[in-house]
């Protein structure tokens, strides 16, 4: 029988979504249908398992599953014995505190004696205790931010995205406790042969992510300028540089990451670079 990588993913939701995707980027194709709570690929040696959000670390400590995609938070939160391998850079959000939008706030000490809703009492007692603060935490699931409008709470300690809910009930995000994005996760005991198709499985999707992260280029540039752009463009290793049959010229090929993509284009169009084209890139091997 085929050894096969057991991974867990979100049952449903935006963990769900963007895990699916990426195994898709990857080339891997999952067999699923609907209201499946498990699933195999058709063309690489995976198992799928569809589970809830929070179980997922239990699981994955248990060996169940050998992997799973889950947020940085989850990890921290429920402080089970397993390993961040992944980052992924989607589902990116905080978790935050948040106060009546009318409060004074003068920093952390003015949690001090409070009371803080959330769903998340483990990292709020670490950060409480970092930060030397006694406060009383109410532990509560789903419809956090509703605690300080009906009393329960002076705070409320939740995942933040774009600050709209917050901004809604009439709060306003004070501190950043923790940030967080979709992470793989493996098993710490996980076994050799499950281990060698996670190697694959991770060289698949670093190529993927190397992708999104670069842009590749091609621009026009005089000869006069051609020793400056190419100390401004190194690309991977160096650019390829291509005589056009104009005299003069030389078409200029390479990769830009995606946060220097700007500046480093103002620094080529300065230099006499003209007719730069920009390409996604959709797969990249390192």
């Amino acid at each position: 029988m085929e050894k096969k990588l057991k991974i867990a993913v979100q049952k449903s939701g935006r963990l769900n979504e963007g895990s699916l995707a990426l195994l898709k980027e990857c080339s891997i194709s999952i067999d699923n249908g609907k209201d499946q709570l498990k699933a195999n690929a058709r063309n690489f040696p995976l198992e799928v398992f569809y589970l809830r959000n929070s179980d997922i670390p239990q699981y994955v400590e248990d060996g169940i599953a050998d992997i799973a995609i889950i947020g940085e938070n989850l990890v921290v939160e429920k402080q089970k014995k397993i390993e961040v391998i992944q980052r992924l850079g989607f589902s990116k959000c905080r978790l935050s505190l948040a106060i009546p939008k009318n409060a004074d706030y003068n920093g952390p000490s003015y949690f001090d004696g409070k009371k803080l809703a959330t769903s998340y009492p483990n990292t709020l007692q670490q950060f409480l205790d970092k930060n030397n603060l006694q406060a009383e935490i109410h532990e509560i699931s789903g419809s956090v931010e509703i605690a300080p409008n009906i009393g329960l709470a002076d705070g409320i300690c939740d995942l933040v995205s774009t600050g709209s809910t917050l901004f809604k009930n009439g709060l306003k995000e004070v501190e950043t406790v923790l940030k967080s994005e979709a992470c793989i996760v493996q098993n710490q005991n996980i076994e050799p042969e499950a281990k060698k198709i996670l190697d694959k499985l991770l060289f698949r999707v670093k190529s993927v992510l190397a992708a999104k992260n670069n842009k590749y280029v091609l621009l026009n540039v005089p000869d006069e300028s051609l020793d400056r752009v190419i100390e401004i463009l190194p690309g991977m290793k160096s650019p390829t540089v291509l005589p056009l049959a104009q005299k003069g010229w030389h078409s200029v090929h390479s990769v830009i990451n995606e946060h220097d993509f700007w500046n480093v284009i103002d620094q080529l169009k300065e230099n006499g670079a003209q007719g730069i084209l920009v390409v996604p890139i959709e797969k990249m091997v390192l």
